[in-house]
């Protein structure tokens, strides 16, 4: 079945009028008909639901069926230094798929990219029309927010929102002691912490000013094994081992 995120309610009579892009889908592009199916995601709950009927709008009425939420037990946003190109898309799109809760990219020191804030808004709304869709696909009930850009300062402020806070840093993968990830992720899972927050950085990685400031703020380490991974591959690693370990 087909799912869509509307930001519309149900009434008293469990119907609720699909409207703008999502009911241009069903009618014009699946051109499904009263009497099927769709799953509609309303503040994370996906109900089955029942074509009434179709125009400009979709009327659906719920079946009285749920579908259990896949998301991960714990909360996992991921914070980025802005990348190359379309590299932040890719991020959004496949760490959707993997569970990720929220991306916020920011402005680090050996970011390449330099912000346009005319054009940047578009960006992010690109960005975010990308989760969505990934989200869909995934069968989520919840879209990741795709955050506009904020300075490093601003990412410091948060990191006491959450349990815990790692950071990929290429020099702590090259020590012969380091501390490996999913031995981290086990006292996590054992305090049962319900946050977590996974900071990367752009192609040129986080710089040790940038990771000095962190790991005084309470940020750890992270070690994501002895190779060195792109900027767009290692949130996808972190986000698999977390899948592992809490699922």
């Amino acid at each position: 079945m087909q799912r869509y995120f509307v930001n519309e309610t149900f009434n008293t009579e469990k119907e609720l009028v699909i409207t703008g892009d999502s009911a241009r889908h069903i009618s014009k592009v699946m051109r499904m008909e009263a009497g099927e199916k769709v799953i509609v995601v309303v503040e994370e709950i996906a109900y089955i639901c029942e074509i009434i009927s179709l125009s400009d709008e979709v009327v659906v009425k719920q079946t009285g069926e749920i579908v259990p939420s896949p998301e991960m037990p714990v909360q996992v946003d991921i914070a980025c230094g802005l990348p190359k190109g379309d590299k932040l898309e890719f991020i959004a799109q496949k760490g959707t798929e993997l569970g990720m809760h929220r991306l916020i990219p920011f402005k680090a020191e050996r970011s390449i990219v330099k912000w346009d804030e005319k054009k940047g808004e578009k960006k992010t709304e690109r960005t975010q029309k990308i989760a969505q869709e990934a989200a869909e696909q995934s069968h989520r009930t919840h879209v990741p927010e795709v955050s506009n850009p904020i300075t490093f300062k601003q990412l410091l402020s948060l990191l006491e929102n959450y349990d815990h806070v790692f950071i990929a840093d290429e020099e702590d993968a090259k020590q012969d002691n380091r501390t490996r990830f999913a031995d981290k992720l086990k006292k996590v899972y054992d305090n049962k912490s319900k946050s977590i927050l996974l900071i990367f950085g752009p192609e040129g990685g986080i710089s040790r000013t940038e990771a000095e400031s962190l790991l005084n703020a309470g940020a750890e380490t992270m070690s994501l094994g002895p190779r060195i991974l792109r900027a767009e591959t290692a949130p996808l690693y972190a986000l698999s081992a977390i899948s592992y370990e809490f699922e």
